[in-house]
C-alpha cells in the first residue's frame, strides 16, 4: 500500500469516526429521496417500495412489501442496538446514578407531553392518531449538530443531550408498545416466550457466544410479528437479555454495540431515511403548509419541544432540585432545546405506524422535515454564537 492510499484511508477512517458523520449521511439519504420522489424515477421508487419480498421455508413464511421489511425488519436491529445502549448506560453509564438523570430525564418528559398536547391543539376532532410523531428526537441528526458546532461548549452539554435523547427514545418505545397494537393473537404471543426463556437462560449462564442469542432473537421478531405487537420491540427485548459480561469476563453487549454502530448509522438508518422521506412536492401549496395535521407536527416539534425542555429545566433549576450542567447557560440550554427538536428518523417511524403509506403521510413528512431542518439549522446558530462568544 502505498503512502497516498494510507493517508486516503486514514482519511476515510477519521471522517466516519467523526460523530458527525452519521447525521451527514442521514441527511444525504433524505435528500437523495426528496430527488428521486420529485423526477421521473419515482414511479420506480413506489414500485420498488410497494414490491413484495417473501421468505418462506417448507412453503409457509413471511410475505411484506419492501417499505414494510425495512420498517418492520431493518429497523428491529436498529431498536436493538438502542437496547444495548440503554443496557450499557443502566449498568454502568450515564443512566446508573438516579441523580444523574434528573433533569435531563424531567427534560425528556417535558420534550414529550408538551409537542403531543401542541398537535392535539391543532388535531383535536382530526387526525388525532399522530399525537405521538412530535415527541421523538433523532439521537444522531442531534448530536451530530452538536458535533459540527465543535469546540468550545461546555462538556456537560452532550451529556445532557445525549441523556436527553435516551430517555426521549425509551418514551418512544413504551409509547409504540402501549399504543400501536390494533389486535393481540395470544398463541403467538405464548410462544414469544419459548424463545424469550432461552435468551433468559444464555444470558443467567453468561453466555459467551453470540449466535444463539441473535438466532432466538430472529425467531422472537417473527412471533412477535404474528402477535399483533409491533416487531421491532423484539430488538429492544433481545437486547436486554445480552450479558454486560459473560463468564470469561468479556463483553458481548460492548462486542455488539460496537459491532453493531457503524451498520445501523451509515447503512441501516440512512435506507431507513431513503425509503420514508420521499415527500413530493407535487401539487403543494402555501395552504399545504398550513393544514392541521402539518402544523401540528411542525409547531410539536419546533414549539412542542423547546418550550417543553425548556419549562421542565426552568422549573427544576429553579426549585433548586436539579443544576445545569456545569459550565452551561441558558443560552446553550435553549440551544440543545432547539436541538431536541429534530425528529426524523424517529418521527418519520411513529408517523408510519401511525398513518402506513396513506395520503396522510406526505403531510406528515413536510412537518417532520420542515421542523426538523428548521430545528437543527437554529440550534446550531445559536450554539456556535455561544462557541464563538466563549474566551
Amino acid at each position: 500500500m502505498t503512502q497516498g492510499q494510507k493517508y486516503q484511508r486514514s482519511l476515510v477512517s477519521r471522517m466516519f469516526a467523526h460523530e458527525a458523520a452519521g447525521g451527514v449521511v442521514l441527511i444525504l439519504a433524505a435528500v437523495a429521496a426528496l430527488l428521486v420522489a420529485n423526477s421521473p424515477l419515482d414511479a420506480w421508487y413506489q414500485v420498488a417500495l410497494q414490491s413484495p419480498l417473501s421468505i418462506t421455508l417448507g412453503g409457509s413464511g413471511l410475505t411484506k412489501p419492501l417499505i414494510l421489511w425495512i420498517n418492520d425488519g431493518l429497523m428491529a436491529v436498529f431498536f436493538f442496538l438502542i437496547g444495548l445502549e440503554l443496557k450499557r448506560e443502566v449498568l454502568e453509564g450515564k443512566l446508573r446514578r438516579p441523580s444523574d438523570i434528573v433533569l435531563p430525564g424531567l427534560a425528556a418528559v417535558g420534550g414529550m407531553v408538551v409537542p403531543a398536547l401542541v398537535y392535539l391543539a391543532f388535531n383535536a376532532g382530526g387526525t388525532v392518531q399522530g399525537w405521538a410523531i412530535p415527541t421523538a428526537t433523532d439521537i444522531a441528526f442531534a448530536l451530530g449538530v452538536l458535533a459540527l458546532v465543535g469546540k468550545g461548549l461546555p462538556p456537560g452539554l452532550k451529556v445532557f443531550l445525549l441523556t436527553l435523547a435516551i430517555l426521549d427514545d425509551l418514551g418512544a418505545i413504551l409509547i409504540i408498545a402501549i399504543f400501536y397494537t390494533d389486535h393481540l393473537n395470544l398463541t403467538y404471543l405464548g410462544l414469544a416466550l419459548i424463545p424469550m426463556a432461552g435468551l433468559l437462560a444464555l444470558n443467567r449462564g453468561k453466555a459467551a457466544r453470540i449466535a444463539p442469542a441473535l438466532l432466538l432473537g430472529t425467531i422472537l421478531w417473527v412471533l412477535v410479528l404474528k402477535s399483533g405487537v409491533h416487531a421491532t420491540l423484539a430488538g429492544v427485548v433481545t437486547a436486554s437479555f445480552i450479558p454486560l459480561k459473560d463468564r470469561f469476563g468479556k463483553s458481548p453487549l460492548h462486542s455488539l454495540e460496537h459491532g453493531l454502530q457503524p451498520y445501523v448509522a451509515f447503512l441501516i438508518v440512512p435506507i431507513f431515511a431513503f425509503a420514508n422521506s420521499g415527500l413530493s412536492l407535487q401539487g403543494m401549496t402555501l395552504a399545504t403548509l398550513t393544514q392541521p395535521l402539518t402544523m401540528g407536527i411542525a409547531a410539536g416539534l419546533l414549539v412542542g419541544k423547546f418550550a417543553g425542555v425548556m419549562l421542565a429545566t426552568f422549573v427544576m433549576v429553579r426549585t433548586g432540585l436539579a443544576n445545569l450542567p456545569n459550565g452551561a447557560n441558558w443560552s446553550h440550554m435553549a440551544g440543545v432545546a432547539l436541538l431536541a427538536g429534530i425528529g426524523f428518523t424517529m418521527s418519520l417511524f411513529i408517523g408510519g405506524l401511525s398513518f402506513g403509506e396513506g395520503p396522510e403521510m406526505n403531510e406528515v413528512r413536510l412537518g417532520v422535515l420542515t421542523a426538523s431542518a428548521v430545528a437543527a439549522v437554529a440550534g446550531f446558530i445559536l450554539l456556535r454564537s455561544q462557541r464563538l462568544e466563549a474566551p
